[in-house]
């Protein structure tokens, strides 16, 4: 693990043989945000769970990214990003076994925390070690370009993959699929990637490390707790509140540590905030749609879980060809009015998928999901160039994982904000009849459910309310994303635009290290901005 690696500095061919092995890791942690939504009906059958169990069986992987991304970030940059990379991926295969053998919502549940664990190490990682291999402007971008497509395609892919493997084999292989990608990562690592580390810390932020997790759990819970009461109490407030207040002491923390987990300085370019809200909110709008689109064609549609994978794959080539197109329009057009054009191409899919009807809908759900994709992924591509630009070498890490923080959080928050939305408006517009069972009030897959058991006018009759209601909810949820990325579609660009520009490769630091490659030279950055000028 620690022999030296091939030098992949500018103009060297093993830096994009590198990019290629470490787009597996992306891939396989976005798609584990999103694999299980064609494997809920497998899994409610199997272990039976709570619908409180459900959502944190979904929300909890991504929830322990987001609180432990920073976290890991830092110790990429202190020990080495290659070294807590593989670590990372060794933990997340052995979770993902268990996983796949879990006997209980229970088990599952923790062996989702620990993916989410092992998938804090992976996500910063690659993306500082992209930072750090390509020091040139032009490639770093097309190289985030890239790895963005594996990320959204991963989101997207992972119903695809779920879904094909639902149709042959048990719901636990959405999970054993990571073993085989992640052996190829371990092996291939170790030989194409460099390693990179920042000898100058001299110490790690512990104080930090516990405040930045002590105000991203109560945030979380406090959401959960919402979308499971489908509303909003005191237990909420006080959650929130705490989370808030431990927030705002990591804030102070950092400007007066040693080694702070986050430079503060960062959040006064408007470039880096305006790219930070877009990477948030954009996925949060991608990965909440997803989830209920794939609902929709299960249960709605009456596609089985193969069938509503394919269907979905064009979303999937849609959000690959965004992301690789991306740089060639903001090269036109300018960064800011390509984000602007990407929301607003985000919020006409959303609009699109509004119009759902609660029968036949399959053209529309899957042309809505096409313009939405393509939207939200060329956004998500242009503004994480950004924030990774944002950061000098050394410190790539700790930058990454703020994006990164930023996007789990996000895409775990879509799915919670339209889940407890979408449950909201499904209990307020359903219509049973007196003599159906109360359970079927809980959502549309307990609807069906308890259909099966009753005569058939009865069983038409609850099985298309419910399908009404569910549409209901489906449209409002795709109404207010619409909104949001209008309005979105507007700030950000304000934010980016003659705002600072592209800080992009500050005079190395003298103390950081790139085992097997020597630092950038100060001509290599002169050369790299004459070539972007």
């Amino acid at each position: 693990m620690n022999a030296p690696a091939p030098t992949t500095g500018a103009g060297h061919p093993t830096r994009w043989a590198a990019l290629a092995v470490l787009v597996l890791p992306v891939l396989l942690t976005s798609m584990d945000l999103s694999v299980l939504y064609l494997a809920i009906p497998l899994i409610s059958a199997d272990l039976a769970p709570s619908s409180s169990q459900m959502l944190w069986i979904l929300d909890i992987y991504g929830f322990v990214l987001a609180g432990l991304l920073i976290t890991m970030g830092n110790l990429g940059d202190r020990f080495g990003r290659r070294l807590v990379l593989l670590t990372g991926a060794t933990l997340f295969g052995a979770a993902s076994v268990l996983a796949a053998f879990s006997t209980s919502p229970e088990m599952l549940i923790a062996a989702r925390a620990l993916m989410g664990l092992g998938g804090a190490t992976l996500m910063p990682s690659t993306l500082s070690l992209i930072r750090n291999m390509f020091v040139d402007s032009g490639e770093r971008t097309k190289a985030i370009g890239v790895w963005t497509a594996a990320f959204a395609g991963g989101g997207a892919l992972g119903p695809v993959v779920g879904g094909a493997l639902l149709n042959f084999f048990s719901w636990g292989w959405v999970f054993l699929i990571n073993v085989p990608v992640l052996v190829v990562l371990l092996v291939a690592a170790p030989v194409l990637v460099p390693e990179h580390r920042d000898r100058s810390q001299a110490r790690f932020d512990l104080v930090g490390a516990a405040l930045s997790m002590a105000a991203i759990l109560p945030l979380v819970y406090a959401v959960k707790h919402a979308a499971e009461i489908a509303g909003w109490d005191s237990r909420c407030t006080i959650a929130a509140a705490a989370g808030a207040a431990a927030a705002i002491l990591f804030v102070l923390r950092q400007r007066i540590a040693v080694a702070p987990l986050v430079d503060t300085t960062l959040f006064r370019s408007r470039r880096f905030v305006g790219a930070l809200v877009a990477v948030t909110l954009g996925i949060m709008a991608l990965l909440g749609p997803n989830m209920y689109l794939a609902r929709y064609l299960q249960l709605v549609v009456g596609l089985s879980p193969l069938t509503a994978a394919l269907w979905m794959v064009p979303m999937t080539v849609a959000a690959m060809t965004g992301s690789m197109l991306a740089p060639q329009l903001a090269a036109r057009v300018g960064t800011a009015r390509a984000v602007a054009a990407g929301f607003s191409t985000a919020a006409v899919g959303l609009a699109i998928i509004s119009l759902t009807p609660p029968a036949d809908g399959l053209a529309v759900v899957v042309i809505g999901g096409i313009v939405l994709s393509g939207g939200v992924v060329s956004v998500m591509t242009l503004a994480t160039d950004a924030v990774v630009a944002a950061a000098t070498p050394e410190r790539a890490g700790a930058a990454s994982a703020i994006q990164e923080t930023g996007s789990e959080f996000g895409g775990a928050l879509g799915v919670a904000l339209m889940g407890s939305l979408g449950v909201a408006i499904y209990r307020a517009n359903l219509e049973l009849p007196p003599e159906a069972p109360a359970v079927a009030r809980e959502s549309l897959a307990s609807a069906r459910a308890a259909a099966e058991d009753l005569p058939e006018d009865l069983r038409t009759s609850v099985l298309a309310d419910a399908a009404d209601a569910f549409t209901a909810g489906l449209s409002v949820a795709a109404v207010a994303g619409a909104v949001a990325m209008a309005a979105l579609a507007v700030l950000v660009p304000w934010l980016m635009r003659g705002s600072d520009p592209d800080r992009d490769l500050p005079e190395p630091d003298p103390h950081h290290t790139t085992d097997g490659e020597p630092a950038p030279t100060l001509g290599d950055a002169e050369q790299s901005k004459e070539a972007r000028a």
